[in-house]
């Protein structure tokens, strides 16, 4: 009966952390936000937290001082072990404390884990009770089935979930491998051009050269030189006309050919942008502060493009 009480806290207090998280972003943003990890409305962090508070820490529930420091250790550690292993696993950071006073690698922070600590102690004395006998009233086989289709709900939410980030991180490494590609085109555009410059600036130069040397084998044998330096004056002048047309038209295919992949990669860039799941814009929402280990700057791109979004469809409406 223990463990399927204690399943039966986990579901309940999940919710009920749902409920608390959806009215904090209602309050704080004026609108429906969905802020659970999962699309159903459940926090499992909550359920596991306030589960392991009520199992673990039944011998001391009398000691309101020491259920409050081992409310706040145990949280804690639940959250910081939880934050670390989701962002080893899917490679997000999906809440960040780093501006906190106080914090562990940003996973925990002191503030929040006194917080907790208080909320704790007011489940535990005060809510719990109310809600063991509420549950104590389901019968135990209505209990049972209700665990197993919420258990098999629990478990499609959370291959539905990891489907969705692992197709929002390959998203980001391609947008990334993108924008590598259109500042590596950028660069090389740019050397073309110096190289273009250079060649034209040293063909000038050549030619100036030349002319000087005429020049000067002029003043020695002006009448003789006049009619052969007028020739390789003409020389000089029809190669470096042919020399700068081929380089303009080899600079021009190639600055052509550099326009239709840069647009190409943009065009594909863009549709990445637009592909949006409905997991992953309801992820961005739920987690504001959320930040990607490998593509942040995309990530935060996506972000600040859904926000606009956001706030433009707020504007119509009003």
């Amino acid at each position: 009966m223990q463990v399927y009480f204690l399943i039966l806290y986990f579901f309940t207090y999940g919710f009920l952390g749902w409920c608390t998280e959806v009215a904090f972003a209602s309050v704080k943003e004026g609108r429906f936000v969905n802020r659970g990890f999962l699309n159903g409305p459940i926090c499992p962090i909550y359920g596991v937290g306030v589960s392991a508070v009520i199992f673990l820490l039944e011998p001391c529930q009398d000691w309101l001082p020491v259920l409050y420091i081992a409310s706040v250790v145990l949280v804690t550690l639940i959250e910081g072990l939880t934050g670390y292993a989701m962002d080893k696993i899917f490679h997000h950071k999906w809440w960040d404390y780093s501006d906190q006073p106080l914090n562990i690698g940003g996973y925990v922070c002191l503030i929040f884990s006194l917080v907790w600590g208080v909320a704790c102690v007011v489940i535990v004395k005060g809510i719990h009770p109310l809600i063991h006998k509420a549950l104590a009233w389901i019968p135990v086989t209505a209990g049972i089935v209700g665990i197993v289709i919420l258990g098999i709900l629990l478990f499609a939410d959370l291959y539905v979930t990891a489907s969705g980030i692992l197709k929002l991180n390959r998203r980001l490494e391609a947008m990334e491998k993108i924008a590598a590609e259109l500042r590596e085109l950028s660069d090389r555009v740019g050397e073309n051009i110096h190289e273009g410059v250079m060649d034209t600036l040293e063909f000038q130069e050549e030619g100036r050269q030349k002319l000087e040397e005429i020049t000067e084998e002029g003043k020695q044998r002006l009448e003789e030189i006049t009619e052969e330096g007028k020739q390789r004056l003409e020389e000089i002048t029809e190669e470096g006309k042919q020399r700068l047309e081929g380089l303009a038209e080899e600079g021009r295919q190639m600055r052509e050919e550099q326009r239709k992949k840069a647009a190409e990669l943009r065009k594909r860039y863009e549709e990445l942008a637009a592909s949006r799941t409905r997991v992953s814009v309801r992820l961005v929402k739920a987690f504001p502060n959320m930040k990607s280990r490998r593509h942040n700057d995309i990530l935060e791109e996506l972000k600040n493009a859904l926000e606009d979004r956001v706030k433009r469809q707020i504007n119509e409406k009003h």
